[in-house]
């Protein structure tokens, strides 16, 4: 059996212009792309990999710092095998300044990173690893930014279904008013006709009276759901929403792992969840997928298809996956996209690589 004693941890910030795509019209997702990449090298030879996609979080050094100051000298001679001992200890290490945040971030860095090395170890994808379930999971097409404003996110949504997803996302709120955002719902329903299904991302723009309002508004437009109305940590604008509305409420991408989402798994009414495996990694994901199922509760988490469709085909409540294509230019091979759905890549580990140039042109000193 290979020898996984971690040797080394090696942190890279890669600093990335956007790709040339007249899609990413409209984004608020800052002028570069800026992402944490972690290395755990073992006594073997074999090398595991996590990311961090930071989006709009100014945050590179500060992750890194934490990664190299508080973490990496507290599993270097460890076995990478022992995930969850690394995760808790990480975890209760970091605590009185963490449990969260900057902390949370570069731990989940590193818990992707352990579970490719053991993937790697063992010849197995991440979601046989896990115990498989099912290859294919459905995907929608996301990122029809408000910023390109009703004529940009119709047209955006139109070319997703032109490849045919069977589902697509908009945004509201933040850009305009009230009024012109019930008229680009009224238009994007025309436009994409009744067969698509139509999520709506309120990316925390309203107070829950607001999303009220406008989702009942919205709701003879058959919305399959809206997402994040209210600040992270109103949780009785959360339930508020979801008491009074007959779409879907739902949210989890801004939560920091199990504790965050404790009052949604209290009281199940949202029916599904949005972690996102920066927040907690995949150690995580995978506890809040069975709590959730525990509820009857669904998971589509939060972008990264790439990652997180190995968490969605070992779960049985896996339902939707977020295709945004903002990482699409950046590795080797990415798991197959076709007619709405995203097949599981039967590649050791999470399967995901680099290009060797964009480690070696992007990086940051």
């Amino acid at each position: 059996m290979a020898d996984l004693t971690i040797r080394e941890v090696r942190t890279t910030l890669l600093r990335m212009p956007w790709q040339d795509d007249p899609w990413l019209a409209g984004h608020a997702l800052g002028p570069t792309r800026d992402l944490v990449v972690v290395e755990v090298v073992t006594e073997s030879g074999l090398v595991g990999m996590g990311y961090l996609h930071l989006l709009y979080l100014p945050l590179q050094r500060s992750i890194a710092a934490c990664i190299q100051d508080a973490m990496a000298p507290r599993i270097i001679g460890r076995d990478a095998s022992a995930i969850e001992a690394i995760w808790r200890d990480l975890w209760r290490a970091t605590l009185t300044g963490g449990r969260g945040g900057v902390t949370m971030m570069a731990q989940s860095a590193i818990d992707i990173a352990l579970w490719d090395v053991v993937g790697k170890a063992a010849g197995l994808p991440l979601h046989r690893l896990w115990g498989h379930f099912r290859s294919e999971i459905p995907i929608y097409g996301s990122g029809c930014f408000r910023g390109a404003r009703g004529d940009g996110m119709i047209a955006k949504a139109k070319h997703y279904v032109a490849q045919g997803y069977k589902a697509i996302k908009m945004q509201v709120a933040h850009v305009g008013d009230l009024r012109t955002d019930l008229d680009n719902v009224r238009r994007m329903r025309d436009a994409v006709g009744p067969d698509i299904d139509i999520m709506i991302d309120v990316n925390m723009g309203w107070s829950a009276d607001v999303a009220i309002t406008m989702g009942r508004k919205f709701e003879e437009f058959d919305i399959y759901w809206l997402e994040e109305p209210v600040l992270a940590d109103d949780y009785a604008g959360y339930l508020r929403c979801a008491g009074a509305l007959d779409m879907r409420v739902v949210g989890g991408e801004t939560h920091f792992g199990r504790a965050d989402l404790k009052p949604f798994l209290e009281n199940p009414r949202l029916p599904i969840l949005q972690p996102d495996p920066m927040r907690g990694g995949l150690t995580e994901l995978r506890k809040i997928a069975q709590v959730a199922d525990t509820w009857g509760m669904t998971i589509a988490p939060h972008l990264f298809p790439e990652l997180n469709v190995h968490l969605l085909a070992s779960i049985p409540n896996g339902i939707w996956a977020e295709q945004m294509g903002l990482l699409d230019d950046v590795f080797v091979s990415l798991p197959k996209i076709a007619n709405g759905m995203i097949t599981a890549p039967e590649t050791p580990g999470h399967g995901l690589v680099f290009k060797p140039e964009v480690m070696k042109d992007f990086a940051l000193a």
